[in-house]
């Protein structure tokens, strides 16, 4: 059962800025991860989820209710995590925590101790002013007030986002804990760690649009493989990348000119044609690996240039 729907949903800001008839649903008890670089549409799509903002076409579901009209209703059963941290002034970790509480009206101070240790809040940082708090603490505080009211749906945007590797450990160890409790969540992230770590099925988002959805265990037990092929001789790595053109089992293909090594993929049940084909070459090293969550990420970005550093 669909729990989070998304459809046609389009907000167009001008300059190709925003999202373009995007559609994705996500079921009971399933996370779905939202997985794009800064800027590709993963918070502004989820706004639309909040209610926060209203769709210039399509619209945004929570449990069959529309999202923009039924903002308040939603906001009862969704815990929610946004990608900027900007807590109010003049409260302590404390105070916030328990104003946050209160106004959900699902007070439950054993559960929010719970998430205070396991986060490991200490007192001194629970008594500090938010405003003189490091973006470490603000995360945790975000995380443990999404989580300690309970709730049937979780939407995270970058939750981890200023937390150390440690802090990122256990927070995926709580989503697996609440997927297993039957939680619907919604994890955004550029962490291809995160996400292949928690995830069910995956959403890539590139300029505002869906490029690909799918599901994660179809990737991580893909029988497509990928070899690195480093050619001893100039000769040899130029007469493989000529050859190759009409050779139907390899995938795809990838050379780098300047070491005489070619990247390429095919499935396992072409492997002794591979080795056959390769029989005829000079081969000074060949390796293999099962393509990643990141490699298949970035097959949809190696054209653009201004990609680097992105994530």
């Amino acid at each position: 059962m669909a729990v989070l729907e998304v459809k046609h949903l389009t907000k167009d800001y001008g300059s190709k800025r925003g999202v373009f008839d995007i559609s994705f649903e996500v079921n009971k008890g399933e996370v779905y991860g939202f997985l794009g670089p800064n800027g590709a549409g993963k918070s502004t799509t989820i706004r639309h989820l909040m209610g926060f903002s209203k769709p210039d076409k399509g619209e945004c579901r929570i449990f069959n209710r529309e999202c923009f009209n039924h903002y308040y209703e939603n906001l009862r059963s969704v815990g929610y995590i946004p990608g900027e941290i900007a807590l109010p002034q003049g409260l302590n970790g404390y105070e916030f925590l328990e104003m946050m509480q209160k106004m959900e009206k699902k007070f439950n101070r054993n559960l929010l101790d719970k998430y205070i240790s396991y986060f490991e809040l200490d007192e001194a940082s629970l008594k500090m002013n938010t405003k003189h708090m490091s973006l470490g603490i603000k995360r945790k505080l975000a995380i443990i007030t999404a989580f300690s009211s309970n709730p049937d749906v979780l939407i995270l945007d970058e939750p981890t986002s200023g937390l150390d590797p440690l802090m990122q450990e256990k927070f995926i160890k709580l989503i697996k804990n609440e997927k297993a409790n039957g939680k619907t969540i919604l994890l955004s992230s550029h962490i291809f760690s995160e996400v292949d770590a928690t995830c069910d099925r995956i959403g890539i988002i590139k300029d505002g649009k869906i490029v690909s959805q799918f599901v994660a265990d179809d990737l991580r037990h893909a029988d497509n493989k990928n070899y690195r092929i480093h050619f001893a001789s100039k000769n040899s790595y130029e007469k493989f990348k000529k050859d190759i053109s009409d050779i139907s089992f390899i995938t795809s293909t990838k050379f780098h000119d300047h070491t005489n090594v070619a990247f390429i993929a095919c499935v396992d049940k072409n492997i002794n044609d591979l080795v056959n084909l390769l029989s005829d070459y000079a081969i000074e090293s060949f390796s293999t690996s099962h393509e990643t969550l990141q490699d298949y990420f970035m097959s949809f970005y190696k054209e653009d240039e201004d990609f680097k550093g992105a994530l």
